[in-house]
This record gives C-alpha cells, structure tokens and sequence, in this order.
C-alpha cells in the first residue's frame, strides 16, 4: 500500500468478494472483540476480589489483561482494515500495536520467572518479593518498552530495524529459556515438594496450579515461536520480514494475538477463585450462582 493508496481511504483486511474473505473479515472483528471481552472481565474479576488481589501473581495477570486489552483495541484497526504496520507504511500505527502485544510476552515472562523462584525458594520469595517490588518490576518493564516507542520514532528507518532485531533477539532467548528450561526444572521441584506431603486436598491443588503454570507455557510457546523464528531467519538473511499483505492475514501475528485469548481462558480455567469471581460477579451467570459458591469468602489455596 503506498501514499496515494491511504489517502484515497482504508479499505477491508481484503476485499469483501468473495465467501473466504468475508470469513476473514469476521474472523477478526471476533478475535478482537474476544480479546476485550474477556481480558476486560479476567481485569474486573481481580479488582472486585481482595484475595486475588493480595497475591503478586495476580499483579502480573492484571499488567497481562491491560495489554492485552489495548491489543484487541489496536486490532480493531491493525487487523480489520488494509493496514501495514511496519516503518515506512503510511498507515502504521508507529509501533503502539505491536508494543501491546510486547508488553503481554514481557508480562508472561516475568510471573513465570516470579512462579520459578517463589517455588524453588518460596522463605526467600515470601522475604524479598514484597508487594511494592512486584509493582516496581511491572513498572519498569511498561517504561522500557513505552521508552522502545520513542527510540523507534525518533530515529532513522534502518537503526529502528536494528533496535527491534536485537529487541527480539533478546526476547527469544529469554522466552526459550524460561518457558522451557524454568518450567521444566520447575516439574522436577514440585513433584520432590508434593511428594514430601501426605496426600491431600491442599496438595492436589498445588498439583493443578504447577500444571496450569506447564499449560500456559506450552501454549505461550506455539503462539509466539513462529514469530520469533521467521523474525530470526529474515533479519539473519538480510531480506524483508513482512512477506504478508497487511497485519489481518498474516498468520504469525495472529497466532500471537491469539494468545491474548488461551492466557486468561486458561487462568479462568485452572483458578478456582478467579473463575468463580468471572461468572458470579462480572458475567453473572444464573447457573452458576446457584450452586452456592461465595467467591469473596474464597481463598487462593494454591501458593505455587
């Protein structure tokens, strides 16, 4: 898309010509409004309960749901019309789209690194990691990125192309290294712990959270390597990166938009506490409701 072609007006992600691009076109308008909806309530569910909120991993759901919200909002725009967001297309949206969805792989990163260590040391952890920390690690990382959006701005074409090679270069790493190699000394951790304690209910409630912590891992990893490897291969080769028409059909970026959507289904799915505050007190649910669960006398039982 050039110059002339933007300023005559933005057109659909394709043309609406035929059965599979109208598909597409919903597709995405969907993918977007998932993404709001349900981060938007994961977000108003941990507000409204004290008890999630006391804990730090929650603190990185919460940063995880704001991005991610922000994502499904700029996807409106990225995903649904004929838009090019890369540096030299008039119709980018100078890096805000894409630095949502970094600010979403930073924030999976950092709780799976806090969940490593507040089980391998959980006296240090309890300790050191104190609630005003945790915010600071939070902090921290929304300004270096944000501070990324600036640099790439200001700068020439070729030196922001740099800064987000080495960005990512960076970001793989880290991703390969805790998703598989801290989750995986994690499963050996947790299986010596549990099998010290006598069988019980506390117990196979650690059990499902180290689990859910392995899923979310597993799932974080075949949305965002794709990206990364192509990232890697076309930067290595000196050759151009986007090899897609715009941002709605190219299967790479979606894919990593639809981890914005597994994330907090998967939360919603594994936390007893945080599920039962999403249906009874922001959806709402009458069936729900009648089984009797109060989710504001509920406790977090699992520490891990």
């Amino acid at each position: 898309m050039n110059i002339s072609q933007s300023s005559a007006g933005l057109g659909t992600v394709l043309p609406l010509t035929s059965f599979e691009n109208v598909l597409l076109f919903l597709f995405n308008i969907i993918l977007a409004t998932a993404i709001i909806f349900i981060n938007a309530s994961v977000f108003i569910a941990i507000l409204m309960n004290r008890s999630l909120r006391n804990e730090n991993r929650f603190m990185y759901m919460l940063s995880t749901c704001l991005s991610d919200f922000c994502t499904g909002v700029t996807y409106y725009y990225a995903g649904v019309m004929d838009v090019r967001d890369n540096y030299d297309s008039p119709t980018r949206t100078f890096t805000l789209a894409l630095i949502f969805l970094g600010l979403s792989f930073i924030a999976i990163l950092a709780a799976q690194a806090d969940r490593y260590v507040a089980v391998s040391a959980p006296f240090i952890y309890s300790q050191r990691m104190t609630r005003n920390r945790t915010l600071l690690v939070i902090l921290g990382y929304w300004v270096y990125l944000f501070l990324i959006v600036v640099v790439n701005n200001s700068v020439p074409v070729e030196v922001a192309q740099r800064v987000t090679f080495i960005v990512a270069f960076v970001g793989g790493i880290l991703s390969v290294n805790i998703m598989i190699g801290l989750n995986v000394r994690l499963l050996f951790i947790a299986k010596f712990q549990l099998g010290r304690e006598p069988p019980s209910k506390e117990r196979d409630n650690k059990r499902a959270s180290i689990y859910l912590i392995v899923i979310v891992a597993v799932c974080f990893l075949i949305d965002w390597l794709p990206l990364f490897i192509n990232g890697f291969v076309c930067n290595f080769r000196g050759s151009e990166c986007y090899l897609f028409k715009n941002e709605g059909t190219n299967p790479l970026r979606i894919l990593a938009r639809l981890n914005a959507v597994v994330t907090p289904l998967l939360y919603i799915r594994g936390c007893t506490p945080l599920r039962s505050t999403v249906m009874i007190k922001v959806w709402r649910i009458p069936c729900y409701k009648s089984k009797g669960v109060k989710p504001q006398n509920m406790k977090t039982v699992d520490k891990m």
